[in-house]
């Protein structure tokens, strides 16, 4: 029986990122594949039609590459942290039905979903949580959530596609207090400038028919923006779509390189990695 989703719903904000993996898994197989992404539109009950349509224009199916190379960046990270910190918690905010701690895991992390009740809500039905998993209802600026995560052995947070959603100050609170809570931590998320923002707030938000939801973080020269807001932060950023890969494979056409390569040079659109200093946890296994 498939999971039915109602149009106008906080559980709608799942489709698009989701229907994103599953589109550039088929067009860009070489670069990113998300299984779970493919077998979880064939088991939700939506009307798709508006989305597979706009599936075919030039740049819906650029925006699935952004969503993959985002994903693959944050993959990155988190890996990148298990290397020194093989027993951290690994806390993907606002997960929807994505799977990066999965994909990411170690056999030794800790793995933590965070998102609306609503939407966990669908995940505990499509995607249970599994070993050393936990799937935690919330709302991430009720920082409640902060004694639930297990970060005695190091903890990586990440987000992705979410704090555009944010108040400027709702991110540097969160990200003020997690400095105090989890020292020797990492927090990694994908941000752009103002004009990104504002592009974003009038495409994808806007076809998904989603009210209420601002798209106010937005961050053109992190470490300096960022940094600014607490002595404790090292604050580094990369271009998601070129900063980590030159996405030289046959798939990717000569245009859609120049599109990344503006995206990154001109929307500043990065991955923000934040250190929070503090004690060194042991690192060993």
């Amino acid at each position: 029986m498939k999971y039915k989703i109602e149009k106008n719903t906080v559980q709608e904000t799942l489709i698009i990122p989701l229907y994103s993996r599953k589109l550039c898994s088929e067009l860009y197989p070489n670069i990113f594949r998300d299984e779970t992404a493919v077998r979880l539109i064939d088991e939700i009950d939506y009307d798709f039609s508006n989305v597979e349509k706009n599936s075919r224009s030039l740049m819906q199916r650029f925006g699935s590459l952004e969503v993959a190379m985002r994903q693959n960046d944050l993959a990155f990270e988190v890996r990148d942290y298990l290397k020194t910190h093989p027993k951290a918690a690994v806390v993907n905010l606002g997960c929807g039905l994505d799977c990066t701690g999965r994909v990411c895991d170690n056999g030794s992390c800790k793995i933590y979903n965070l998102d609306y009740p609503d939407v966990i809500a669908v995940r505990n039905e499509m995607l249970s949580a599994g070993e050393r998993e936990k799937n935690i209802p919330c709302d991430l600026n009720d920082t409640e959530w902060f004694t639930k995560i297990d970060a005695s052995n190091g903890a990586v947070f990440f987000a992705s596609g979410v704090f555009y959603y944010f108040l400027t100050e709702q991110v540097k609170a969160m990200v003020q207090k997690m400095a105090n809570t989890f020292p020797d931590g990492v927090l990694v998320f994908d941000a752009a400038n103002r004009m990104a923002v504002k592009m974003i707030a009038k495409t994808w938000l806007k076809s998904a028919k989603i009210q209420d939801v601002g798209a106010y973080f937005a961050v053109s020269d992190a470490p300096k923006e960022i940094g600014a807001w607490d002595s404790r932060l090292q604050v580094t950023s990369r271009g998601y779509m070129l900063g980590y890969s030159d996405l030289r494979d046959p798939s990717v056409s000569s245009f859609f390189r120049f599109l990344a390569k503006f995206g990154d040079n001109q929307m500043k659109m990065q991955i923000v990695k934040i250190r929070f200093e503090g004690k060194n946890y042991n690192t060993g296994k």
